[in-house]
């Protein structure tokens, strides 16, 4: 995951960059950058698609923070909508009491999300979230007299968070080294990576039946008896934007049907308009068991996720003395879930997913134009959701090696971008990408100088080659 902009040729600090170096531990991030006299971006301000650095410098954000901003930046009703609760009750917990908000906004949730997927149960963010559902999953089968189920299937290369049950079901080999050992019972699939499908390559229904069928056979592998959950991004995020292809996910729905295993929609990025529907599985016409959210469901004006659980999962939890013996501490915050509301009436009142469907076409044909760059080799994605992902050899699809990853993404294009005033990640997950996924509000205009920038930069880079 490469994320940091390597300023090793910026000249001294400000005081702001030299305490951040001094104090601030950030997240993914290779700190011998700054130690060998790299510069850190402090961004101060931000308005619609656009963010400023301390310096007073432009730059579009084309990663909405980090696929979090739907509604863009600088939106003062969800900053008053904080201070109001925040006069009225800064906090209280959801542990066995509840407070207005959450009521409020569990409701306007379980309204939102498809089917009988009526109970919301908060968490402070997205691999929270996935952490809860796996729990949940453990003790449903567990109370309904199902004790050996307590398996999960996810795929290849997809990303569910950094706690070490969702790290478990991540499956970015890289991310995990360092803390293993980890949860035991997680086991991966392929993805559905069409671009390097190993089979049906010419045939994208055919690929997806091929791909869902592998979680069949996983689940058989382990035996039925002992697999609770399927784990899967709608449209897959580490890698490069995997859409599923068509009949993939109704196959995935048919084989969890037939085992007897619970289908988790991990819909931390895609939720909340982000594919053009407040929850992407309503988009794809498939019904899971529970879904789990974060990001944009308060356009990241405050931290708030959510697990959302059919009444099936519930039901066990109704009678006696039976609890989920799990909660966190910000889980349900009122200020977070009176920011939630405030942003699902901007995402309402001014119609962003059909924004999104609307121009979701225009976003795709213009980033398309890059095709005629040697180094792009495929663009592929959903809604305002992208990745573009970079090749050695359009014919063969060659990829880079680790040494042309290093120089080329770490070593270049992340400052490259960031420098010509887009940011965006430069990502080695999997193949190398460039995702692109702007705030909600974005049109042409940001989709054009998002292309113009990208232009320039892969040009350059490929000359590096």
């Amino acid at each position: 995951m490469t994320l940091t902009p390597q300023y090793v040729d910026e000249p001294g600090y400000d005081a702001l960059a030299r305490a951040a170096q001094d104090h601030l531990w950030m997240h993914f991030t290779r700190h011998s950058v700054y130690e060998s006299g790299g510069h850190v971006p402090v961004i101060v301000k931000g308005d619609g698609p656009y963010i400023w650095d301390d310096s007073g410098k432009r730059y579009l954000d084309g990663l909405a923070g980090l696929f979090v901003v739907q509604v863009g930046h600088g939106r003062a009703e969800l900053a008053d909508a904080a201070a109001r609760q925040a006069r009225e009750l800064a906090f209280f917990p959801v542990w066995s009491y509840a407070h207005p908000r959450a009521i409020e906004l569990a409701e306007r949730l379980a309204g939102l999300a498809p089917g009988d997927l009526n109970r919301v149960f908060f968490t402070s963010g997205g691999g929270e979230a996935v952490e809860s559902a796996w729990k949940l999953a453990k003790q449903y089968f567990k109370e309904t007299g199902r004790p050996t189920k307590h398996k999960v299937i996810s795929r290849a290369v997809a990303y569910h968070g950094t706690p070490h049950g969702a790290l478990s079901i991540t499956g970015i080999p890289f991310a995990k080294q360092m803390f293993e050992p980890l949860v035991p019972g997680a086991h991966k699939v392929p993805n559905t990576n069409f671009y390097r499908a190993p089979e049906h390559g010419d045939d994208l229904q055919a690929f997806g039946r091929w791909a869902a069928n592998r979680i069949e056979e996983a689940i058989l592998d382990e035996g039925p008896e002992t697999v609770a959950a399927v784990f899967l991004e709608p449209v897959q995020n580490s890698g490069g934007c995997f859409p599923p292809p068509p009949g993939y996910l109704a196959r995935v729905r048919e084989i969890c049907d037939t085992y007897d295993v619970l289908l988790v929609a991990d819909e931390t990025i895609t939720a909340f308009g982000r594919i053009g529907e407040y929850f992407a599985t309503s988009r794809y016409g498939v019904q899971p068991d529970i879904i789990t959210c974060a990001k944009g469901m308060t356009s990241g004006y405050a931290p708030m996720g959510a697990m959302i659980a059919s009444e099936r999962l519930f039901e066990p939890f109704r009678h006696g003395t039976t609890m989920f013996a799990h909660g966190y501490t910000w889980g349900g915050h009122p200020v977070g879930a009176a920011i939630a509301l405030a942003n699902l009436d901007i995402l309402e009142r001014e119609g962003l997913p059909a924004h999104v469907r609307e121009q979701e076409t225009a976003f795709r044909s213009t980033l398309e134009k890059l095709y005629d760059l040697p180094i792009v080799g495929d663009v592929r994605g959903e809604g305002f959701f992208y990745g573009i992902e970079l090749v050695r050899d359009k014919q063969t699809r060659e990829t880079f090696d680790e040494d042309e990853s290093e120089r080329l993404l770490r070593g270049f294009l992340s400052k490259a971008l960031f420098d010509a005033g887009l940011y965006c990640r430069a990502d080695d997950r999997g193949d190398p990408v460039i995702q692109l996924a702007p705030p909600l509000v974005s049109t042409q205009e940001q989709f054009d100088e998002m292309e113009q920038i990208l232009r320039d930069v892969l040009t350059r880079a490929w000359e590096l080659l």
